[in-house]
């Protein structure tokens, strides 16, 4: 059963005039193949919510999703409906983030640059659809400001996914990896390899993240060889 088969037996489960956000209630303390449809509907619902943040929703916010999930034949209407109903849902976007983010991460622990976590996969997939205009807006700044701490992640997490994706951001290779100014070359072999394992299809579908978004980790990975290959390239010289 795919993905959205079984998106859309979770919307069809809900209530005459409940709101979306019933989903990541209901979804708490399921197994993971559930928790794919939490990923999947969160970053749906959350990137239909930023849509407006740069003040215009364009044609290619609204398809944007294609960067991240697989779409077989027939089955955008699922991801469609997703959107709308999170559009016409009165609840802030901090309302959905604060619920999924019990969801993934009920202990309420704090993120920092090290967990390799589903809910930075998710921050991942946001950034990607607010860059598929070919813009990053500050509109888009502060919404994913507000979403990665509603998610409960720190400060240099939030840097770290910033400075992978986002075109002229200060991207810095230890920073990419994780690690501090200065960092020994055999710490940042370490983080390098460390990272490559986590981006694996894998270990990301282990975590909740579904094989249609497995799109996800080709841009990280590119950007984890390149910070890896500049560091080498530092203690060459």
């Amino acid at each position: 059963m795919s993905i959205w088969t079984r998106i859309a037996e979770a919307l069809s489960a809900l209530a005459n005039g409940e709101p979306l956000s019933v989903v990541f209630d209901r979804l708490r303390g399921s197994a993971i193949p559930e928790q794919s449809v939490g990923f999947t509907i969160a970053v749906l619902a959350l990137g239909a919510k930023m849509a407006k943040a740069d003040g215009t929703v364009t044609k290619d916010e609204v398809t944007a999703f294609r960067r991240i999930f697989t779409f077989p034949e027939g089955e955008e209407e699922h991801a469609a409906h997703v959107f709308n109903l999170a559009r016409q849902d009165v609840a802030g976007f901090d309302a959905y983030a604060r619920k999924i983010a019990r969801l993934f991460n009920p202990e309420g622990r704090r993120l920092c640059a090290d967990d390799h976590h589903v809910l930075v996969d998710i921050l991942e997939a946001l950034f990607q659809i607010a860059l598929a205009d070919g813009s990053y807006h500050p509109g888009e700044d502060a919404f994913l400001t507000h979403v990665a701490d509603a998610f409960g992640l720190d400060d240099g997490c939030f840097r770290i996914v910033r400075s992978r994706l986002v075109e002229g951001a200060p991207r810095d290779p230890y920073d990419v990896l994780g690690l501090p100014q200065g960092a020994t070359r055999d710490a940042a072999r370490k983080a390098w390899k460390a990272l490559v394992h986590e981006t694996h299809p894998d270990v990301m579908q282990a975590r909740g993240v579904p094989p249609e978004a497995m799109k996800l980790a080709e841009r990280r990975l590119q950007l984890i060889n390149e910070a890896w290959r500049e560091i080498q390239n530092k203690e060459a010289a």
